[in-house]
């Protein structure tokens, strides 16, 4: 089992979320979705925003770098024209649906939005088309997403990725070892495939 930390704004947890689910079923690996927020970890260092961001240079490399990943990948890339893009009514609903059975086709459903098709994913009308698409009652989903249960659970597991650790997306646990960064993806679907 290889747990999955990432978010949707992240552009390198696309890559890694486009291809996991594929990855880890040829290896014989479950994969443990956990949707969390990358905001108030980077807040907690007193950034405002992405360091890829507030680097210019970390930015400029990190544009070219997802082209050549995603050329790598056979993955389509349109630079989104905001950055970081906000996303927390997906993040919700991708929390209530980390144990479904959808959830990886949402999942790439909605970081095929902001990163090839460049469009806002925080917003009622993309999650809904994201969760039509996959034939699921988009209505009472998001109702139930935006219930504050479910906001205290997005919180809670924000605040439990800080307690493990985690300082970026999308980082990976194979028990307690940790995988940051979507190239070592393929490290972790191999700790988790030898159990």
């Amino acid at each position: 089992m290889i747990e999955c930390w990432f978010e949707f704004g992240s552009n390198y947890s696309y890559l890694s979320v486009m291809r996991i689910e594929a990855l880890a079923a040829a290896r014989g690996v479950t994969v443990r979705w956990k949707p969390f927020l990358l905001g108030p970890i980077f807040k907690s260092f007193g950034w405002e925003t992405s360091p890829f961001v507030l680097q210019q240079a970390k930015g400029a490399y990190t544009w070219r770098d997802m082209q050549r990943q995603c050329e790598k990948y056979n993955l389509p890339w349109t630079q989104p024209s905001r950055f970081p893009r906000s996303a927390l009514l997906p993040m919700r609903v991708a929390l209530l649906g980390a144990e479904q059975p959808w959830m990886g086709a949402f999942c790439r459903c909605i970081m095929l939005m902001n990163f090839a098709q460049d469009r806002d994913i925080d917003s009622p009308a993309a999650v809904s088309e994201a969760l039509l698409a996959l034939g699921l009652p988009d209505g009472e989903l998001m109702a139930a997403a935006v219930a504050e249960e479910n906001k205290l659970r997005l919180r809670a597991q924000t605040e439990a990725a800080q307690a493990r650790g985690i300082f970026g997306a999308p980082t990976f646990f194979v028990g307690e070892e940790m995988y940051w960064g979507n190239d070592r993806l393929g490290d972790a679907l191999t700790a988790a495939a030898r159990g």
